[in-house]
């Protein structure tokens, strides 16, 4: 049998971090602190010289300012997810194994805090889903991180949003803190609503390796 191989991050390592998880093949982490950074910084100078050369790239100024809006409408977005307790965001992209499409499938996974009433893990994780309207395919859970609950909504952009009026797929995992407090949601989502199977078991995955105490620490 093949073994796949891991990477260790070296966020594993900061002393601040409060949830350690794996990542699998085919995300992209994007840097949100670098990509947000204040102006006259050094994480800004290094993200100036990082878009460098795809400016230089563009063909002609329209294009620039094309990659331009681009950029900044992307930080908007990373902007009002960090409003929100958003911390970590990445890109799925993956091959339409079942389907076989010829295209890859796109998704996005996010890991956001929510501060909540001290009570029980068990009674947060239920409150979190039950208290908030759509979610469907309700799936309580004990596994090593604690008790938590999967579950899936369907949404729609509005109407004058101006964004393609898509149904949008969000599978969540409601995963309440030890010191029962503030629970995390990790959350993938993705317009290919008719591979809700894949992304669920890909988010239940992911699940299956969250710790609240450092796993490097704890296995020496």
């Amino acid at each position: 049998m093949r073994s796949a191989a891991v990477t260790v991050h070296e966020s594993v390592h900061d002393p601040y971090a409060e949830l350690w998880f794996a990542e699998p093949a085919g995300f992209m982490n994007l840097p949100m602190n670098a990509l947000l950074a204040e102006w006259d910084t050094p994480e800004a100078e290094a993200l100036h010289t990082a878009a460098a050369p795809l400016l230089a790239s563009a063909p002609d100024e329209m294009a620039r300012q094309q990659l331009i809006a681009l950029l900044a409408s992307g930080q908007r977005m990373l902007g009002a997810l960090r409003e929100f307790g958003t911390v970590h965001c990445s890109v799925g992209l993956h091959r339409d194994d079942v389907g076989g499409g010829a295209l890859p499938l796109l998704s996005l996974f996010t890991i956001t805090w929510r501060d909540t009433a001290t009570a029980p893990r068990a009674a947060t994780a239920a409150r979190a889903v039950t208290e908030s309207a759509g979610h469907r395919r309700i799936e309580y859970l004990e596994l090593p991180c604690g008790p938590l609950i999967i579950s899936e909504v369907l949404r729609r952009p509005a109407a004058d949003s101006g964004l393609p009026q898509f149904p949008l797929l969000q599978v969540h995992a409601h995963l309440p803190h030890p010191d029962c407090k503030r629970l995390v949601v990790l959350t993938i989502s993705s317009t290919a609503v008719a591979r809700r199977e894949e992304y669920r078991a890909l988010l239940r995955g992911i699940v299956e390796t969250v710790r609240f105490e450092d796993p490097m620490r704890v296995a020496s």
